[in-house]
């Protein structure tokens, strides 16, 4: 792998929204031109099957791919301080740092701007072009989205094997309302939900509906 040393990057999470699961943050360190190669685009246009198909290829064909798990009571957390930008740059920051060689890296803000996330990600060294939307402009970021998105679908189906059926796990899910509204009037709610979120709270607050 000579290319190693002159590795581009994308970064992107999956679920950040949802009340129920974890997020996921991946990367994916290659070139742009190999990963708009293999036909990536932003996973939210792909069917689960063509995230699939595409997550196999990036696996098998990029020099660096990982990713992290951030669990519901770590968002939690930081959602509680008002950081859930500060934790996401720390997550993508010992992303970028797990691989080596990459000179440049760019990342999908999730804070309207950029300039201000970009502050929060603290890599030397290392170009950060630091975008909104870049998982429909960038292909390194598809590729990202899709592998975030992927991890965390599998992560969702096995959670779905252990809690029962909650839906997409998005408070916009009439199933996922559902289960949430069950395990809080059973006072049984499991720690795969987020309950800094605003739904769950208002939802404790008028509980036995």
């Amino acid at each position: 792998m000579g290319m190693v040393n002159k590795l581009e990057a994308g970064i992107d999470e999956a679920g950040r929204g949802p009340v129920i699961g974890p997020m996921v943050i991946a990367i994916v360190g290659w070139s742009n031109s190999e990963a708009e190669g293999i036909g990536v685009k932003d996973s939210k246009q792909l069917t689960p099957s063509g995230r699939s198909r595409l997550y196999r290829l990036i696996v098998s064909k990029a020099p660096c791919v990982r990713h992290i798990v951030v669990e519901p009571g770590e968002i939690d957390e930081y959602v509680n301080r008002g950081l859930l930008n500060e934790l996401e740059a720390n997550k993508m920051s010992e992303l970028i740092k797990s691989c080596s060689g990459i000179t440049r890296v760019y990342v999908d803000s999730p804070d309207p701007d950029p300039n201000r996330f970009k502050e929060f990600i603290n890599v030397k060294g290392v170009e950060l072009i630091v975008l909104n939307h870049a998982d429909e402009t960038i292909p390194l970021v598809s590729a990202a989205s899709i592998v975030a998105k992927v991890i965390r679908d599998t992560i969702i189906n096995k959670l779905k094997e252990t809690y029962g059926d909650f839906g997409s796990g998005y408070p916009s899910d009439p199933r996922t309302i559902s289960a949430l509204r069950k395990w809080i009037n059973n006072g049984t709610l499991p720690p795969i939900v987020r309950r800094s979120w605003r739904t769950v709270r208002r939802m404790s607050n008028m509980r036995l509906f």
